[in-house]
């Protein structure tokens, strides 16, 4: 029998603030993570992309740091500072040599209290999501995910693009985002993780240092995930040799607590590689695509069960055709005793592969935390995915997969939809 896997996880609480740690002085890095609920959620509607603007303008000057003399400051230090705005959240953090710690304290520190929001850096900046935003437009795997998101999600940020249209980035103001960053980084709300050659009482002190300077008060909850709006099948018109589908319905959240069935069970339907079922059905043997997957895509409390597959024009209809009697054949009779036995060897086997430097501890912990974890949890993993039945995943799969609920959206020129 294998060794269970252990995390050391600590939880330091000071100055009204909580972080995770995992403690390692083996070599003299430590990284910091850290998130607020809000992200595009806080975007007004026809100013989509502030948020992700705003974030990414952090590190673009600071204080009496023109934005070359922050680079500079960061790139002479080694350190590694960044920020970014997710549907439903904005994080930062860094990674530095323990030596250049108060360094990355202080710019920290500064980027978010004293962020300079110069109008070359805005219009460099802005200049570059809109040629992203427009970019992604002229392809079908873009066009599908814009409609397929926004028809299933009519009324909610969820359906709208987080990072912008050439439209709506256009119109963003300068006070705009000076407001966003207002109602968005504040003392309360935080999320934060830390690990490598860190002590609990120094990265408490630190905690105090580098967040004091911010507003009081959390940012307000982002709106729950809706109802998945079932829209059936819509086809987007383009010129292309390709289709792009994008398919999926409405899922189970993160803090479900069955969710690690239904991970089992989507690692063996669409998220396998080659081993998945989608894939073995619509690549191997009938070559209709070179890659489809599925799986769950978690955001605003909720989740949504999401794929996507792209073939020529003239084969995208059997591609679909044969990905919903998949669909249909997994939920009527679960998966096979060797699948699960592949499945589970697999998420069990390369569990430690996410532990294999101080940043990718550091996003553990933030998820951990952002899904209501213990700080055990990752402690008995292993033992919950062996201990999850056969017919505990043929249940699972009943649930989770609605082949009559299935929406589709497909950009390109389909034959036969």
């Amino acid at each position: 029998m294998s060794t269970p896997f252990r995390l050391p996880i600590q939880r330091v609480v000071a100055h009204g603030l909580t972080a995770w740690l995992v403690e390692d002085h083996s070599v003299p890095v430590v990284s910091l993570s850290w998130s607020w609920p809000g992200g595009a959620a806080f975007d007004a509607p026809g100013r989509e992309g502030t948020a992700s603007l705003a974030a990414a303008l952090l590190t673009e000057g600071a204080g009496d740091l023109p934005a070359a003399a922050f680079t500079d400051a960061l790139r002479d230090a080694g350190i590694g500072l960044s920020f970014g705005a997710g549907r439903d959240d904005v994080d930062g953090g860094f990674r530095c040599l323990i030596d250049a710690l108060p360094e990355a304290e202080r710019l920290a520190r500064l980027a978010m209290t004293a962020p300079r929001l110069d109008q070359a850096a805005i219009e460099r900046l802005r200049a570059r999501a809109i040629a992203g935003a427009r970019q992604s437009l002229e392809t079908p795997r873009g066009q599908a995910g814009r409609a397929f998101w926004a028809a299933a999600f009519p009324s909610h940020a969820a359906g709208r693009p987080s990072g912008g249209t050439a439209e709506s980035l256009a119109a963003i103001t300068p006070d705009d985002l000076r407001g966003q960053l207002g109602r968005q980084l504040r003392r309360e709300g935080l999320t934060i993780a830390a690990a490598g050659a860190i002590r609990p009482d120094d990265l408490a002190a630190l905690l105090g240092r580098l967040f004091a300077g911010l507003p009081a008060g959390a940012p307000e909850t982002p709106p729950s995930l809706p109802g998945f709006t079932n829209f059936g099948q819509q086809v987007v018109g383009m010129d292309s040799p390709q289709s792009q589908a994008i398919f999926g319905h409405e899922g189970i959240g993160a803090r479900d607590p069955q969710f690690e069935a239904a991970q089992i069970v989507m690692r063996i339907f669409g998220g396998g590689g080659f081993s998945s079922r989608l894939t073995e059905s619509v690549r191997v043997k009938r070559g209709l695509t070179y890659g489809i997957g599925v799986g769950l895509d978690t955001g605003f409390g909720g989740g949504v069960l999401v794929g996507s597959v792209a073939s020529d024009n003239g084969k995208i209809a059997e591609a679909l055709s044969v990905t919903r009697d998949e669909w249909a054949r997994m939920a009527a009779d679960g998966p096979t005793d060797a699948e699960m036995a592949e499945a589970v060897a697999f998420l069990t086997g390369s569990l430690a592969l996410q532990f294999t430097d101080s940043r990718r501890i550091a996003n553990t912990l933030m998820a951990m935390q952002r899904n209501g974890r213990p700080l055990d949890w990752l402690d008995g993993r292993s033992e919950r995915l062996r201990a999850i039945s056969r017919d505990d995943a043929a249940r699972m799969a009943r649930l989770l997969l609605k082949p009559e609920a299935l929406s589709v959206t497909v950009a390109g020129r389909p034959v036969g939809l």
